[in-house]
């Protein structure tokens, strides 16, 4: 895990909109070419209608034109590391080899690592639906 994509996803927690649940998340990605994207969570009064900061770190990734994260960085407000949602974890699979490694983080600093293929087994790729027929 590296400094910087740790050093991002605390700062852009920070910035987290989270008057409902006041429970702050902050992510970062590491495109392919080296450059790192934040996102934070995002509520909304119409709760849970939010946006959780893994798929806002991805949205800037792939706003900037990449398509590839090669690692991955979450903090949350909580003393225990919290792995991301399911949606995110399908997210991130979808632009993650399964041996990309996810850090997660709690307030207080205690980390866990797991790889995408860890977070989501079995996970559903793209060769599911290849010969279906509609």
């Amino acid at each position: 895990m590296s400094d910087d994509l740790k050093a991002a996803a605390e700062k852009v927690s920070r910035n987290a909109y989270a008057p409902y649940s006041n429970f702050h998340v902050g992510a970062a990605v590491r495109g392919a070419n080296g450059t790192i994207y934040s996102g934070c969570n995002v509520e909304n009064v119409a709760y849970p209608e939010g946006t959780c900061a893994e798929a806002g770190a991805i949205a800037a990734m792939i706003a900037a034109g990449e398509t590839r994260l090669t690692e991955v960085y979450v903090v949350a407000a909580s003393p225990t590391p919290v792995t991301p949602c399911g949606g995110c974890r399908q997210k991130l699979a979808e632009f993650g080899d399964a041996e990309v490694r996810v850090t997660m983080a709690g307030a207080e600093g205690v980390e866990m690592q797991m790889t995408l293929a860890e977070l989501l087994p079995g996970a559903f790729s793209q060769s599911h639906l290849e010969g279906s027929t509609s």
